[in-house]
């Protein structure tokens, strides 16, 4: 399969997720789903990367944070970067999870 191909498949699969995201109403529902389509491995890693945007929003450190999440401090530098750089969805959530 050429990577063009690939490449609209993917776009494809990503807006279907996104859409699939907009039909969950409850925190129950987006826990149940995301339980059935990820590792567990996988959600704690994304958890920790939430937190990570909780405290790099407070100003934590990063090694602190590295150390407190058992994250490197690579991952914890990559975080804030897409949070203040990235396409503005930690901020935006962010922004709401405050009031």
């Amino acid at each position: 399969m050429s990577k063009k191909i690939v490449s609209k498949i993917n776009i494809k699969m990503s807006d279907d997720l996104a859409r699939a995201f907009l039909k969950i109403k409850t925190a129950s529902e987006l826990q149940g789903f995301v339980r059935d389509l990820c590792t567990l491995e996988e959600i704690a890693e994304m958890n920790k990367r939430w937190q990570a945007v909780l405290m790099i929003d407070k100003g934590l450190p990063y090694r602190e944070i590295a150390k407190k999440l058992g994250l490197s401090t690579t991952t914890v530098a990559r975080v804030a970067h897409w949070l203040h750089h990235g396409r503005g969805g930690y901020r935006l959530i962010l922004e709401r999870v405050k009031k």
